[in-house]
């Protein structure tokens, strides 16, 4: 599952307002086994919710 909401737009950090992930993890998604694109959603989350507060 692609985090990608198609509402793209990177912040100052290169990190995607949409969906939360770095300008890297964006690039290396399609080469990413799902061990490792299992750890980006988790660091995804973790940015989600730092943002919340």
């Amino acid at each position: 599952m692609n985090p990608c909401i198609r509402n793209c737009c990177l912040d100052e950090n290169d990190i995607c307002l949409g969906c939360f992930r770095t300008l890297d993890e964006i690039l290396a998604w399609r080469g990413l086994t799902t061990k490792g694109r299992e750890q980006v959603m988790i660091e995804i989350e973790k940015r989600r919710i730092a943002k919340a507060r």
